[in-house]
């Protein structure tokens, strides 16, 4: 049953039977209650897909091109994704994404000198914003404004505390991947090695994987102590690695702390892969010297357009009372900082 054939049924026009199904005061009143009795005795149900089509195609074309998102941060920098190549292509993707989606993303800073919550509020609203997406901040305990709760509303990482809809790395799962494959190569005594700031940004998974992963794989009391980490300092790293005598270093860190590592086991000449084999998870790994995990954020980006949109669709505004968490899993690169399964064996 599609519109053609329920317009034959009540013998009007296509156009009078969707002007009817949609309410519309165009029609009488005993037209539209014969065209929905008609509907619900034939089961007609109209395509979601159309119906979100052709309301958009229905806005007056300026509305249409002034569709957009904002783009909200807690960072002290209107723009943080210019300063971080991290945040950088995340953005990129949330471009793209929204691009091929028909919106636009606008910036708007919410700690403008000045800037009140009601007074961004009648920003948003004069400029029709009905959805934010929001790069998290520096601030682990962050908070998300309930001034600002009658938008939809996604956010990237777990920094914002608030219960949002969010996009994150899924960092248990990186984890996971990443010791499963260095015991598939024949490693056994995995020791893992992670900033503080990382492992508090990824809500302690880190080493809530590594543990787990090390009582059932390798059996009760045969994990290494967590060694965390601020930057790589030689000496506790050195004193660390010769009491647990690690076979395989699980280096979780930002990008730019990958250097320090490469350059404390040149100094030492600890080789690598013949003498201690490093798997790295990070933002980044191009050019590290590291293989490993790396984030994939142009899929974190788009991902946040795509569930943004969603919640817009669904008249989803506001604090959600049972937010959404979808979690991008990052990539293998291969560096050649681990001994192949035949080496390991021999």
């Amino acid at each position: 049953m599609n519109l053609r054939h329920l317009a034959r049924l009540a013998q009007l026009s296509p156009s009078a039977v969707s002007l009817a199904l949609r309410d519309s005061p165009k029609i009488s009143v005993a037209t539209r209650k014969l065209v929905r009795e008609l509907a619900d005795k034939t089961g007609y149900r109209p395509d979601a897909k159309v119906v979100a089509m052709m309301t958009h195609l229905r806005k007056p074309r300026a509305v249409r091109q002034q569709a957009c998102f904002g783009v909200v941060s807690f960072y002290n920098h209107p723009r943080p994704w210019e300063t971080s190549k991290h945040l950088t292509r995340i953005y990129e993707g949330m471009q793209k994404r929204a691009t091929e989606l028909g919106y636009r993303l606008e910036p708007l800073w919410l700690r403008a000198p000045g800037m009140t919550y009601r007074r961004f509020r009648t920003i948003l609203d004069a400029r029709g914003i009905e959805g934010l997406l929001c790069f998290g901040s520096p601030d682990l305990e962050q908070d998300f404004p309930e001034e600002l709760d009658s938008y939809a509303i996604v956010t990237v990482g777990l920094s914002i505390r608030t219960r949002l809809h969010r996009i994150t790395s899924h960092f248990y799962n990186d984890t996971m991947h990443v010791l499963n494959r260095l015991h598939a190569l024949g490693y056994r005594r995995p020791g893992l090695v992670v900033g503080r700031y990382e492992e508090a940004r990824s809500g302690h998974a880190h080493t809530s994987a590594y543990l787990g992963w090390c009582e059932h794989r390798l059996g009760p009391g045969q994990s290494l102590p967590v060694h965390l980490v601020e930057h790589v300092d030689a000496k506790p790293l050195l004193e660390w690695l010769r009491r647990q005598r690690p076979d395989v270093l699980v280096f979780v860190h930002l990008y730019d702390v990958l250097p320090e590592l490469r350059a404390v086991l040149r100094k030492n000449e600890l080789s690598v892969p013949q003498q201690l084999g490093v798997a790295a998870l990070s933002q980044f790994l191009e050019g590290s010297g590291f293989s490993g995990l790396q984030q994939n954020q142009p899929l974190m980006g788009a991902w946040a357009v795509e569930l943004l949109a969603a919640r817009i669709a669904n008249h989803d505004l506001g604090i959600p009372a049972n937010p959404r968490i979808e979690m991008v899993e990052s990539h293998w690169v291969e560096n050649h900082s681990l001994r192949s399964q035949l080496s390991v064996n021999s």
